[in-house]
């Protein structure tokens, strides 16, 4: 009962944000900073799921400048946890289909993100090359999920090289953004699904890579987030064996 109430919830509530949001877009049409707006409108929603989330940031973020943030993409519940993290004058980049989402779909055009077509691998090459254009032409950052797909439980699949390229094409700065462990973590039909915690990782430096080193990019990039979550997800086990000690 607790389960079909929640996704019930959740649902109008997705569908509120897409329909508000969609209007709220048109008014400020493709404006950068429409999709994080819209990204923490949907980031406020992880109560509804008995979810606490942490997001920590980095005291300098403001200070980043142009950037690629890249970020785990494990389930659908990253619409409502690594969502939040989306920075201003940030903008995604996601496959093809999402257009055809209902509701969700005209939300994702209008709010200025940049659509990929990944059957196509020269149009996917290129999308990374006008995207490395207008980073600086429009003075934009760009999120991506390198791993290209839902890890589904997988951990941290192997990267992607199409975020990297464009970085290095751009001559800005990798930001990876992480967050715990969410797979086989949250049972709607339970009040408390316990802790996430997302955070922001300090800048890494591209400028000492070319186009012919971006999978060593793309391989450091992954092993330093793979640490990463590890630790987060060993800072909340810790955390909820304290709680338990504590109550016993």
């Amino acid at each position: 009962m607790l389960k079909l109430a929640r996704i019930l919830v959740v649902v109008v509530c997705c569908i509120l944000i897409c329909v508000l949001g969609t209007i709220y877009s048109f008014i400020r049409f493709k404006n950068p900073s429409n999709v994080g707006v819209m990204a923490r409108w949907f980031g406020r929603l992880y109560p509804l799921l008995g979810l606490q989330v942490e997001h920590r940031f980095p005291e300098n973020k403001a200070s980043f400048g142009r950037a690629i943030y890249i970020g785990n993409h494990q389930n659908n519940y990253d619409m409502v946890t690594i969502s939040y993290m989306v920075l201003p004058r940030t903008v995604s980049v996601g496959k093809k289909s999402l257009i055809w989402i209902p509701f969700f779909g005209i939300l994702y055009w209008v709010t200025g993100n940049v659509f990929l077509d990944r059957e196509n691998r020269s149009k996917a090459h290129s999308t990374m090359t006008q995207l490395a254009e207008r980073i600086n032409k429009d003075n934009l950052s760009i999120w991506m999920f390198p791993e290209g797909t839902r890890s589904r439980g997988r951990g941290l699949l192997p990267f992607k090289t199409g975020a990297f390229y464009a970085a290095v094409a751009a001559g800005v700065p990798i930001v990876p953004v992480v967050c715990s462990t969410t797979h086989n973590k949250i049972d709607l039909n339970r009040w408390d699904n316990g802790k996430v915690i997302c955070e922001m990782m300090a800048p890494i430096d591209t400028s000492g890579y070319t186009k012919e080193t971006v999978r060593d990019l793309a391989t450091y990039c992954h092993d330093l987030m793979e640490k990463r979550i590890a630790e987060l997800d060993a800072e909340i086990m810790q955390s909820h064996q304290n709680k338990e000690s504590s109550n016993a």
